[in-house]
């Protein structure tokens, strides 16, 4: 089993979808946490109301700081994602250590305003580029990969998933 770490800044969003979807899809190979330099201190209720309608677990879903991974007890961790969107104008946690590292950056829906639909529409759009990302993860050939291979290909997976905005 595999230890996957999504960091972003609130931890409420992007980084939660995430974690919830990888522990749906890769379940049994991988086991997927989140966490944010700055965490909102709650799941956004559009990302939480996102997962249940796509009949994703929410249970033990919560907005924590990246310090908790930092600490003596904490899993190790085999890779690390940053999901923050540089393009936002956010700063985005940097992770020591081994693990292996990409940035698959993602526009933040919790920062779009407007109607509940508009914001309902951003969720969905993060999490299917989010989702395309991870399936792309779970399919590579991971024991035919030595350690630079994989970083080459989580490098373009980050720079993949863009889609056609949600109607």
């Amino acid at each position: 089993m595999k230890n996957v770490l999504f960091l972003c800044t609130g931890n409420s969003a992007r980084s939660i979808l995430a974690e919830a979807y990888l522990n749906a899809a890769g379940a049994g190979r991988f086991k997927a946490f989140s966490a944010g330099s700055h965490p909102a201190g709650q799941p956004n209720p559009f990302a939480l109301e996102l997962l249940a309608k796509n009949r994703i677990d929410t249970s033990g879903l919560r907005s924590k700081s990246w310090d908790e991974f930092a600490r003596p007890g904490a899993p190790g961790l085999d890779f690390v994602f940053t999901v923050c969107d540089n393009a936002a104008g956010e700063v985005c946690p940097i992770w020591p250590g081994q693990p292996i590292s990409a940035h698959w950056g993602v526009n933040d829906p919790a920062a779009v305003t407007g109607s509940d639909d508009e914001k309902r529409r951003a969720f969905l759009r993060a999490f299917r580029e989010l989702s395309t990302r991870i399936n792309l993860f779970l399919n590579l050939p991971m024991e035919k990969l030595d350690r630079l291979g994989l970083k080459k290909k989580l490098d373009e997976i980050g720079k993949t998933g863009r889609e056609a905005p949600v109607p």
